[in-house]
């Protein structure tokens, strides 16, 4: 059943989001203002490397005080691809620089509220080109042994969406290679 949507009004708008307001018809007829949040789209790395590890990022983030481990990932810049977005992010925020890419997973996270994107690309290789130039994206960047990250999704040390769809992908990816 579709939605109707009648007109949108901005509320507010940064670079980073807007939120705007749709006035939409349910199907059973019901019309309501339905807040909807705009963001610009993400690109997603996980860099495995020939010791099945997968390259992240110990950070903590402010919005729900908590620490946990996350793929490279940021926004993707107006005249980049996701796939250049992805690159760009590993180098700036680990120092390693990635060979070819490949898509691994697309992912709309929220899209109840939000036209939020995820491009999610695997990498198997990279070469460490010095220290990142991001400083304050990380406490720490490890490799982590790909048969340690379903335990530490069931601890919850994993939480970050885009790290979740990325990493899940990689481990299907890897179960049906036979590595």
């Amino acid at each position: 059943m579709r939605w109707t949507v009648h007109g949108e009004r901005q509320i507010y708008a940064n670079p980073w989001v807007s939120l705007w307001l749709a006035d939409v018809q349910q199907p059973d007829g019901c019309r309501l203002e339905h807040h909807v949040v705009r963001m610009r789209h993400l690109a997603v790395a996980a860099v495995l490397d020939d010791r099945r590890r997968v390259l992240m990022m110990w950070r903590h983030r402010f919005i729900t005080d908590t620490w946990g481990w996350e793929l490279p990932m940021g926004l993707i810049e107006p005249g980049e691809t996701p796939e250049q977005t992805a690159a760009r992010e590993v180098e700036e925020e680990t120092g390693w620089r990635v060979g070819a890419l490949r898509p691994l997973v697309y992912a709309q996270p929220a899209n109840g509220i939000t036209d939020s994107e995820h491009h999610v690309f695997r990498a198997d290789e990279a070469s460490y080109t010095g220290p990142p130039t991001e400083l304050n994206e990380s406490d720490r960047i490890e490799w982590i042994p790909l048969s340690r990250i379903r335990a530490m999704i069931g601890r919850r040390e994993i939480v970050s969406g885009g790290s979740l769809v990325g990493l899940l992908c990689l481990l299907i990816d890897t179960a049906s290679e036979g590595r």
